[in-house]
């Protein structure tokens, strides 16, 4: 596990990146290895990437991540992510159960279907202690290509075995806002 402001994803990811981001003269999206996080709060999550030639690049925005080489798709920072990273300190997992999943997603004012890749979970911050505050991040890949991280109440998955086949946001829902302990 990781609990740093740098760290590995759970496994590495082969995708592009938007060139802007890395190169002085734009050449579109170009392959890369995304392995690594970077979390400075007040900030979006930074995606270290290895290009072809070998050049390691971090703290890519997540908005200049894509799955296709040839993405059209305008994507912006408040549609990859809804929250700013809120501490230094995050650990990343692969839930076993979710691992490739259907879901569904809120982007902004949009909805997305994708696919889960994986999550990263903030610690020792100030709001992590906090029920009503404490947020996990699912990091989605968007069937239209491009990658979203949200909070686990902006994402709802279909798993065939148990879920409704129609993915719906459900309303009614309480927000954990108790802290129990046993002493």
């Amino acid at each position: 596990m990781t609990y740093s402001l740098v760290g590995e994803l759970p496994r590495h990811i082969y995708c592009y990146v938007d060139s802007t981001y890395t190169h002085t003269v734009a050449q579109g999206f170009l392959p890369c290895v995304w392995f690594g996080l970077v979390s400075y709060p007040g900030r979006t999550w930074g995606c270290t990437v290895m290009l072809e030639s070998g050049a390691i690049y971090r703290n890519v925005p997540a908005h200049a991540i894509a799955f296709y080489p040839h993405r059209t798709v305008p994507w912006w920072a408040d549609q990859a992510q809804t929250w700013d990273c809120y501490g230094e300190r995050f650990t990343t997992l692969e839930y076993k159960y979710l691992a490739g999943l259907d879901c569904k997603v809120k982007c902004k004012d949009e909805s997305y279907e994708g696919k889960y890749l994986f999550t990263a979970a903030p610690v020792g911050d100030g709001f992590s202690a906090y029920p009503d505050q404490a947020k996990e991040f699912c990091f989605i890949q968007l069937d239209i290509g491009r990658l979203t991280i949200q909070p686990t109440n902006h994402v709802v998955f279909r798993e065939r075995s148990f879920t409704d086949d129609e993915l719906e946001f459900p309303s009614g829902l309480r927000r954990q806002t108790d802290i129990w302990s046993a002493e």
